[in-house]
């Protein structure tokens, strides 16, 4: 590379340095989407408004789960990556820059084709509004507001994926801070500026932030771009050979993630058939178990894949299985505190976060059991995702794709079966269940190319955590015991009702247990020889090679 390419990609961050930055970000966005759901659930309620508005935003936040953030990235970063590894950093661009034509000339007559079609459209995702004619117009005028963030949303994809090939992680990171902060503030303007006139309701309040939130974001990622020296063109779309590779890697990944899709639309149809609150109990632990999948295996995805990328160009085999077990090390060292704090005290950590209002008690307990079925399988769809961006790497998206299609027919035939003994349990527990098959079948594909050995140091490192996973277990299990964990975090009565010292007790003792559990998980860690400290600070401020 040229001096002005080095430049221009500046300082390569370490593995463990990449996986801080996107997972600190990532928890940043997560608190803030937090506070959003208290505020939307306190402001919109659960009426036709609130319905509506949901609607709306599903429809966008579909088809980028589908192309924006899934397929495209795991396609585009590793071609990108390639091409500024062998190259340099004029073929990227120029790479970068015909993707970003033909994004347009594909999503902007979609756009517009959806939004002129938002009545036929709806009828097909929210058929139980058509009888409802409040609803059903309400629903269609927001998700025109909403449709058009698919579009924003894919673009400032492209630019995150420019800037993590180059080693910048942060922007693409917080962009959805921006997200989660432009909605707080549309929740907390929405009164005044349904007095001014502005807005009829707090649903058209939101649906309007949901446009402006990605329109900032794409000004966030366009200014980030220019700051590392890179200024993308719009030139002329062609569908060259390039591009056509990419459509070619991106169908598996579309076809992966519309699978997913399913397999959540049939756990909710499976939960509508039991008794009511089912689907609550689930949504609410899902936010919960998503939150360390979110954390950990974004973080650690978005890290790895431009840096295993760059190694698997280069022909550095051992550079990338070094990656890869290491990425592997960080991924279980903090899954499995996460793991076994869900499965051992679910119901004190939800009593805390959620039970006051009409989630009373018995909610708590009836979510507590999904939320610790779900935990069993947190280290698995954290591996998951470290041994599926191995493949993207290489630019394989089809072997995943055909993983995660056979993981989900097992997920369903299991989610069959155990309903009929545990319930909404039964849903939960063959979500976990089946995430230790999709890794064993990720794995022995890996075993097959070659691409999955464990070092010596690995080795004894997951050994060591698993090992302090189990001090962890039993020290909560203790604390539990011996304690009373209702004693000391006490939240009101059964009712749900807050009282004043639960106010602050509850929080207080929940932080606590944490912070008790932390020191127990790190100190048997160090002990077993799971982490050593000294290793963590070397790879954090240590510059890569």
């Amino acid at each position: 590379m040229t001096p002005a390419d080095t430049s221009i990609r500046g300082r390569s961050p370490t593995l463990i340095r990449a996986i801080a930055t996107v997972g600190g970000l990532t928890m940043l966005s997560r608190i803030a989407g937090f506070v959003r759901d208290i505020l939307t659930a306190a402001m919109l309620g659960a009426g036709v408004v609130a319905d509506a508005f949901f609607v709306a935003l599903k429809l966008p936040n579909l088809f980028r789960r589908l192309f924006a953030e899934g397929a495209f990235s795991v396609s585009f970063v590793p071609m990108f990556s390639a091409d500024l590894e062998s190259k340099g950093i004029d073929p990227a661009v120029a790479f970068a820059e015909r993707a970003l034509a033909v994004m347009i000339a594909v999503l902007l007559p979609l756009t517009i084709l959806a939004v002129i079609a938002m009545p036929a459209i709806m009828t097909v995702i929210a058929p139980g509004f058509v009888d409802d004619a409040e609803r059903f117009d309400l629903a269609v005028t927001l998700g025109r507001v909403t449709f058009p963030y698919l579009i924003l949303m894919s673009l400032v994809a492209l630019m995150g994926g420019v800037l993590n090939a180059l080693g910048r992680y942060g922007p693409f990171a917080a962009a959805p801070i921006l997200f989660n902060l432009c909605l707080i503030a549309a929740l907390l303007l929405a009164e005044p500026l349904i007095g001014w006139g502005i807005v009829a309701t707090v649903g058209h309040a939101l649906a309007w932030a949901v446009l402006i939130a990605g329109i900032v974001q794409l000004l966030w990622l366009a200014e980030a771009c220019r700051r590392a020296g890179v200024r993308l063109g719009l030139p002329r779309p062609r569908i060259d050979a390039r591009i056509r590779k990419l459509f070619r890697l991106m169908a598996p990944g579309a076809l992966g993630a519309g699978v997913i899709q399913i397999n959540i639309f049939i756990d909710i149809l499976l939960a509508s058939l039991l008794p009511a609150g089912a689907i609550s109990y689930l949504y609410y632990a899902d936010r919960l178990y998503q939150l360390p999948l979110g954390v950990i295996g974004i973080a650690i995805g978005t890290a790895l894949l431009p840096m295993l990328s760059r190694q698997v160009e280069a022909a550095d085999t051992s550079a990338a299985l070094r990656t890869q077990n290491r990425a592997l090390d960080a991924a279980l060292l903090l899954s499995i505190p996460s793991a076994v704090a869900l499965i051992v005290i679910p119901q004190p950590i939800l009593t805390v976060l959620f039970q006051r209002g009409a989630f009373d008690a018995e909610a708590t307990r009836a979510t507590a059991l999904a939320l610790a079925a779900y935990g069993i399988g947190i280290p698995a769809y954290v591996m998951v995702k470290v041994f599926s961006t191995v493949y993207f790497a290489r630019q394989d998206t089809a072997s995943p794709v055909k993983v995660a299609i056979v993981a989900t027919v097992m997920n369903i035939s299991l989610s069959l079966i155990l309903i009929r003994y545990l319930g909404h349990v039964g849903l939960a527990l063959a979500t976990g269940l089946t995430a230790w098959l999709h890794v064993a079948i990720l794995v022995r594909g890996l075993r097959r190319r070659g691409l999955f050995r464990l070092d010596a140091e690995t080795r004894r490192r997951i050994l060591g955590q698993i090992a302090a996973g189990a001090v962890l277990g039993i020290a909560l299990l203790a604390t539990a015991l011996l304690t009373g964990l209702g004693s000391w975090l006490p939240l009101g009565d059964e009712a749900g009702a807050r009282t004043a010292s639960g106010l602050w007790a509850g929080p207080i003792g929940l932080m606590a247990l944490v912070a008790m559990g932390a020191a127990t998980y790190f100190a048997a860690g160090a002990l077993f020889g799971g982490v050593r400290l000294s290793d963590v600070k070397r790879l954090i401020w240590k510059k890569a090679a």
